[in-house]
């Protein structure tokens, strides 16, 4: 499904060339469970956008479901990430202004979904997640791990074959996160790939297979009996 074949992707910093990835080879089919570890600057969260279509690698190779999108235009990219690809962010990004239902309605406009489809999809969603009755609310009037939900429930409101979740719990207490992670792996049991970054040695441990980063190469990539 994702393939990374010899990818680096450095960045100037004044004079000086960043290598954050460094010659990334990886695989991952369909319906797995990944987490990437590793210390803050060994390239996980760069490895996380790049597989989002988020940024673009300075050289290699990048196939999703077999097709090259390193040589897509910007608006293809968007159009792909829109469709196939889900993010949840540990600061959740969920927009102010919107209830929660129109938060997750978001991607729904921008793939021009009729209406009547809208807001039956919406719906469903926040009833999935126990969240009908904050349909109505803004985020401020939630609390961190509903917000994280719809956060969740906007990500995949589109059905992507792909969720990529960068620290989801990072902002959470410890009960919230452990329902938010629950989730995620509801989502991974219905055959979403689940790529979680993350610092947490717990919640990394909980995948069934785990990427370890070092300076900008993977290190480490094992599976476990989860698997």
């Amino acid at each position: 499904m994702i393939e990374l074949h010899q990818v680096h992707r450095d960045f100037l910093v004044g004079d000086q060339t960043v290598h954050a990835l460094n010659d990334i080879n990886l695989t991952i089919t369909a319906g797995e469970y990944l987490s990437i570890m590793g210390p803050s600057g060994s390239g996980k969260s760069t490895l996380l956008n790049l597989i989002g279509l988020l940024d673009r690698p300075s050289s290699g190779q990048y196939l999703l479901d077999g097709e090259d999108v390193t040589t897509l235009g910007d608006v293809q990219q968007a159009h792909t990430r829109n469709r196939r690809i889900g993010f949840v962010f540990q600061a959740f990004h969920l927009v102010p202004r919107l209830t929660a239902a129109e938060n997750v309605e978001l991607p729904l406009i921008l793939a021009a979904t009729p209406p009547q489809e809208r807001r039956e999809r919406v719906a469903a969603a926040l009833e999935a997640l126990n969240l009908s009755d904050r349909a109505r609310h803004k985020p401020e009037q939630l609390s961190g791990g509903q917000r994280q939900r719809i956060a969740i429930a906007r990500a995949t409101i589109t059905e992507p074959a792909v969720l990529l979740a960068d620290e989801p719990t990072g902002n959470l207490d410890h009960q919230s996160g452990g329902d938010v992670i629950e989730t995620l792996e509801r989502l991974n049991r219905r055959a979403i790939t689940l790529i979680v970054v993350t610092h947490d040695a717990e919640l990394g441990a909980r995948a069934s297979r785990r990427i370890l980063m070092r300076d900008g190469r993977i290190e480490s990539d094992k599976r476990t009996d989860r698997a």
